[in-house]
């Protein structure tokens, strides 16, 4: 079965051409069973594969599939690296990107540029499987720039409005920057080990020193091209504006696949950040305050889909924080508990939209728990996840990292608790005044208000149990479970883990799950006391709203900042440029020597006059210069 690892990606592919060739002339059902059959067949491989990977002891198997790149002493296979990291990683990205590409089928069903929708899917999906199958990081850098181009495609989806490809063009702009860190970063390891395989340049690391400031800047710049595509500060604006695109595009980007790929990056290389003490530090904190900064701004959202974006910055923040503090396996576990609930989310928020005509302002909903049963009961699932409610999903993992943080740093760990207080305080928010109370929306809207198919409400069911029973790979044993999730992972971070050892007490772990339970137990009250026992209702557009309250309401006014202080001055300089430069100068010389040739031709042209006795003469002088500088 691993050999046959070349499928994976390559199904999406063939799906992706397909459709793209020949959508058109397809029926919409047709064009359904290619493109979710495609990413079916890639998940039964990785399925396979995974259990293949679970019954031997080779635990990292390297697949040469042909030479790529040799330029003297370089020389580059494209060849796929088999191991638990990426067998889970595959099972993730094709088993939740079907349960999507299923959802859409329902979600997308009216929409004109179905099978263009479909096409871009495919591709997207098969892009991050080359990110997480590549054996080196040019493979990985392919999959990493190939999804920022699908995210530009399904994010402007609806390119007709000007909106939605503005937030488009700021997406592909913004992890360009990230990019280029990322580049620079793989660079220094070419210089460095002389390599860009995963094998040589980790063998080569564990002889390197602890602190070893070439190892520190090469994590740094790697760290930079993670910031952008993970979405942390400062480069964390364009995720809440890719909600311009459709439900199930978020769901896709936000969940399993591409802003999970700084996460994938660090964990894949984190032999080289455990031997970069500051980098981690920096990735910990960055990670710390983009979780909690985030979460403020989720307090005081109203549209939908924009508190599950900042959300997911904030759990991305989550998942940095364990990277920092050396829980790799954590980190790689927060990444498949949140794959699960936060899809659910989007695609249950999707289900709402879709019955609510399109409206995404959670001031309008209310009271919809009777008329979307299946959506409300699985939304409450995916938010008792989130929240780290006990047994389900994201209570294990967001344990785990928490208690690494408490034993890294006890500020990290007090900020870790803050930001789950927030979190649970705006998703429950979410929850109450969307689901609990009394319609508040128009008499046609509650009309029309209806459960959605069964093509998506069965992904959104699926989810759900795996919200639920999720986090079951990976019971700590302080609460009696073996903790499979950590066995499994352990010959990828087994030098890591032999230069970082942990200590925590049972005791202690018991005390700091106790602390998270009650944080979350007391915003849970108090949010129901608010939304629920005292029907309070957000603001509405025309009130004047607090200075603190309209501060996170606007998002702390980071887009405007950026705008003053970086946008604007660059299209200042950049129109000097085009005035003074391109036009003054540039133009001037190009304009200046086809004007000299010009004048030139206009004068040499009057020698030719028509007059044969002429063009003799001129012959015959000719041939004596000749003559006469050979004679010479």
């Amino acid at each position: 079965m691993i050999k046959l690892v070349y499928l994976i990606p390559l199904l999406p592919l063939i799906g992706f051409v397909i459709i793209g060739l020949f959508g058109k002339t397809f029926s919409k059902g047709l064009i359904g069973i290619i493109g979710c059959g495609s990413i079916l067949g890639a998940f039964a491989l990785s399925l396979g594969i995974f259990f293949e990977l679970i019954g031997q002891t080779e635990k990292s198997i390297t697949i040469d599939l042909f030479s790529w790149i040799t330029a003297g002493k370089l020389s580059i296979p494209f060849s796929f690296l088999i191991d638990p990291l990426s067998s889970l990683f595959l099972l993730i990205i094709t088993g939740v990107g079907f349960l999507i590409h299923l959802y859409s089928t329902g979600y997308m069903s009216h929409d004109e540029g179905f099978y263009r929708f479909f096409a871009y899917l495919n591709l997207f999906i098969f892009f991050m499987l080359l990110l997480v199958l590549g054996s080196n990081y040019l493979i990985m850098f392919v999959g990493w720039e190939g999804v920022g181009l699908c995210s530009y495609l399904l994010i402007g989806f609806w390119f007709k409005n000007t909106a939605y490809n503005n937030a488009a063009k700021k997406a592909f702009i913004m992890n360009r920057i990230g990019d280029l860190g990322f580049l620079l970063g793989i660079i220094l390891i070419y210089v460095t080990f002389g390599s860009i395989s995963y094998h040589d340049v980790f063998m080569q690391a564990k002889n390197f020193s602890t602190g070893n400031p070439v190892l520190t800047a090469i994590t740094l710049l790697l760290f930079v091209g993670a910031m952008g595509k993970s979405a942390q500060l400062p480069l964390y604006t364009w995720l809440p504006d890719a909600m311009a695109g459709p439900t199930p595009v978020s769901a896709l980007i936000h969940a399993a696949t591409m802003v999970t790929a700084g996460i994938y990056m660090i964990a894949r290389s984190n032999i080289l950040y455990t031997l970069a003490p500051f980098s981690m530090e920096v990735v910990a904190v960055v990670g710390v305050c983009t979780a909690l900064f985030a979460a403020t701004i989720g307090l005081a959202q109203n549209d939908i889909k924009k508190v599950l974006a900042y959300s997911t910055v904030s759990q991305l923040g989550y998942m940095f924080l364990a990277l920092g503090v050396g829980a790799y396996t954590g980190a790689v576990f927060h990444v498949m508990t949140h794959a699960f609930f936060k899809a659910l989310l989007f695609l249950g928020a999707g289900s709402v939209i879709h019955a609510m005509g399109g409206e995404q302002d959670i001031r309008s909903m209310g009271g919809l728990k009777k008329y979307l049963p299946i959506t409300h009961l699985t939304f409450l699932l995916g938010t008792l996840a989130i929240v780290g409610f006990p047994g389900f999903s994201g209570f294990f993992s967001k344990d785990e990292i928490l208690a690494h943080a408490y034993e890294h740093n006890k500020v990290l760990w007090f900020l870790g608790i803050l930001t789950a207080a927030m979190t649970t305080f705006y998703m429950f928010r979410l929850y109450f005044l969307t689901f609990k109370g009394d319609f508040r929306g128009t008499h046609d809207q509650e009309h029309h208000l209806h459960e959605s198919p069964k093509s998506m409400t069965i992904p959104l069911i699926v989810l759900a149990i795996l919200s639920v029973i999720g986090g079951f790979i990976g019971i700590p044993k302080v609460l009696g479970g073996t903790h499979f999730l950590d066995h499994f992972l352990k010959p990828v971070f087994e030098d890591s883990s032999f230069r970082m050892v942990h200590h925590l007490s049972e005791g202690t772990e018991l005390m700091l799950m106790a602390v998270a339970i009650s944080v979350m137990g007391i915003s849970l009250y108090y949010a129901f006391t608010t939304y629920v026992k005292n029907k309070t209702l957000p603001a509405p557009e025309s009130e004047e709203l607090k200075p603190i309250h309209k501060l996170v309401y606007k998002k702390y006014w980071i887009d405007e900042i950026y705008s003053t202080v970086i946008t604007k001055p660059l299209n200042f300089i950049s129109e000097g440029l085009y005035k003074v430069i391109d036009n003054e100068l540039i133009d001037a010389i190009v304009n200046g020597i086809g004007s000299l040739i010009k004048w030139k031709s206009s004068k040499i042209r009057l020698i030719q006059n028509g007059n044969i006795g002429f063009y003799i003469f001129v012959m015959v002088i000719s041939i004596v210069l000749i003559l006469f500088t050979r004679l010479i």
